[in-house]
């Protein structure tokens, strides 16, 4: 739990990790420590935000609800639960701010599309002294608004919806105060849905159905692995990005967030990247949260089965994103421009996708999942592309913005193609040159081993052929199950990247800008996920107390609130990128059960000795 503290402002922007996450599998909203959101976007996480003041605190719009001073202020979650609670100190009193998107009464998070209702509920309560509180709804773009048969109606068209204001006292207009005196509530409720408005004088029983609907969900996590609430956190934070209605899960729920504060390094998350796919859907099974990871894989193979060739990402419908734009309207997070909107890695060749996409496949496989004769042909066809792909120049998992080179990662991603196509056709008895595949696949990894190692380096690095440096992507090679954690030249690799990718307090650089230039000529944060990659290598090496060691100091990277970004500031150790970050807290999860399995006696398949032999 966050501890009371006073407001600290940089540029007049509060720290990243000062926000919570509310949403219901459709939209969502960052709420800051000061009682305002920060950042929503409804009735999708990928439609223009309504408010985005966390991008630009003039021009951003406003949503309020606040202590007209406040002194200082603590958030913390109601335990297992996505409803958030901030408690803020004003000169004469302390207000406690409930924030919720109302879940529908009796609902299933695992497979109800219905639990979301389009409502954001906002409930102030005076737990002592008197509060002058202000109320502010202040929409980022035009929205006209009108007084309607219950309320204040605000029409926003670039969102395409209406948001109906309904408050248990009426507001004179969107930007006044009410005094409100010990035991005394308001409550203010957004209402985008299709369905009938809240009873804004029930605010507190629908808080508590959407509390009871969060904790039957939450039992399904385990609590017999390292740092319990923390997993706990990361699990409901993935569902919070969990598109309900189709299970795709974007990789994070803002944009433009800068992994270097005044860079231009700022990027569109609100999209569902197959790269993730196989990371997210391999965590969230190994926790027992089946219908997500088939609800994920069904959507990946379902975007997939649209087109010949697998994109890199996709809107939550599985289409293309819209194209790359830059919105010079905001400043950017303390001035951290462009602000971006759509991503234009969606149109880069990367070959690591064959991989994402059948180990995608494979995993659905193994849980029961039909490969109907139709998908089989396009995913052998992808197993048959994979073949050469690897000879190819493409812009690999780190999506650099230079010309085309031959990454190790995607070679390695070619090599999961063809190993997974194998299996597949051994198991299911599938058309196609399963014994081909395998050989290749073979022969990929011996290729991989002579290729992408550097004498000089005493490791495998970046690019095959030589003249790359290291890069951290390779951690993935034993996840991915390319080499065991314990091969020698991996232990190598591992020791290497430890040493020279080191941004001290346990993190680790991606890569070095000047052996692997990425177009941008800035510098960047440490890079969260492949920390917890090096925790699963020393796991597969037998390093468990080294493992032990470096995953507890990564934990205490994460938020007041147990939240983690994409990047931290190597410097002082504050938070960067978009936030919360899925693919991070994918990382935390994994190398829990990595490590509780370990403390078990089950030795880690990522070793030798337990190296999968489906």
């Amino acid at each position: 739990m966050d501890v009371w503290r006073p407001l600290e402002r940089c540029q007049g922007y509060l720290p990243i990790a000062d926000h919570g996450l509310v949403g219901d599998g459709r939209g969502c909203a960052l709420i800051g420590r000061d009682g305002a959101v920060g950042f929503m976007c409804v009735p999708r996480f990928d439609s223009p935000p309504l408010f985005a003041p966390v991008l630009d605190r003039r021009r951003g719009g406003a949503l309020v609800l606040a202590p007209v001073e406040v002194r200082r202020s603590r958030q913390r979650y109601e335990p297992a639960t996505g409803v958030l609670v901030t408690e803020l100190e004003g000169p004469e009193g302390t207000v406690e701010v409930t924030d919720a998107f109302r879940l529908r009464p009796g609902c299933c998070l695992e497979d109800d599309v219905r639990a979301g209702t389009g409502q954001l509920l906002r409930r102030a309560r005076v737990v002592a002294g008197r509060v002058a509180l202000r109320v502010v709804v202040e929409p980022r773009s035009p929205a006209a608004a009108r007084w309607g048969r219950d309320g204040w109606e605000l029409a926003c068209p670039e969102q395409g919806v209406t948001v109906r204001i309904a408050s248990t006292y009426p507001l004179p207009c969107l930007d006044t105060t009410v005094a409100l005196r010990q035991g005394e509530e308001f409550t203010l409720c957004l209402d985008w849905g299709a369905g009938p408005s809240p009873d804004v004088h029930e605010a507190d029983a629908d808080i508590e159905s959407t509390m009871r609907a969060w904790r039957r969900w939450a039992v399904q996590v385990p609590a017999d692995v390292p740092r319990p609430e923390l997993v706990l956190r990361s699990a409901i934070t993935l569902k919070l990005l969990d598109h309900i209605e189709n299970g795709a899960i974007v990789a994070a729920p803002t944009s433009s967030l800068p992994e270097h504060i005044g860079g231009s390094r700022n990027w569109d998350y609100r999209y569902a990247w197959v790269r993730d796919a196989a990371y997210a859907v391999f965590a969230l099974r190994r926790i027992g949260l089946r219908s997500e990871a088939e609800g994920f894989l069904n959507w990946v193979l379902d975007a997939f089965g649209g087109g010949e060739r697998p994109l890199v990402l996709y809107d939550l419908d599985g289409l293309p994103p819209p194209a790359e734009v830059i919105d010079s309207s905001l400043e950017g997070y303390r001035g951290s421009a462009p602000v971006r909107w759509g991503n234009a890695a969606a149109g880069q060749v990367q070959h690591d996708v064959y991989g994402e996409v059948l180990d995608c496949a494979f995993q659905w496989a193994a849980t029961g999942g039909r490969l109907p004769e139709g998908l089989w042909h396009q995913l052998a066809a992808l197993v048959e592309d994979a073949r050469t792909a690897w000879r190819r120049p493409d812009h690999g998992i780190w999506e650099v913005r230079t010309p085309a080179r031959p990454f190790t990662y995607s070679a390695a991603m070619c090599q999961v193609a063809l190993d997974r196509g194998a299996r597949l056709g051994h198991r299911l008895g599938l058309s196609g040159d399963a014994d081909g595949w395998s050989a290749e696949a073979a022969a990929l990894t011996d290729r991989i081993l002579t290729d992408a190692w550097d004498d000089r380096a005493g490791a495998l690095t970046g690019q095959l052929g030589g003249g790359a440096g290291l890069d951290a992507s390779l951690l993935a090679l034993p996840l991915r199950r390319v080499l065991p954690a314990d091969h020698p030249r991996m232990a190598a690799t591992t020791r290497a990247i430890a040493e020279r990718l080191d941004a001290g307090g346990g993190l680790l650089f991606r890569y070095l800008p000047d052996a692997t230039p990425d177009g941008l000529e800035e510098p960047e944060g440490a890079f969260l996920l492949c920390s917890f990659w090096m925790v699963d290598n020393l796991a597969g090496q037998g390093r468990t107390e080294e493992a032990d060691i470096l995953f507890e100091r990564l934990c205490s990277y994460a938020s007041p609130l147990g939240l983690l970004s994409e990047e931290i500031d190597p410097g002082d150790g504050s938070l960067l990128g978009n936030f919360p970050q899925g693919l991070s807290h994918v990382g935390l999860i994994s190398s829990a059960i990595v490590l509780a399995r370990t403390r078990r006696g089950i030795r880690p398949e990522l070793s030798t000795a337990a190296w999968f032999q489906e």
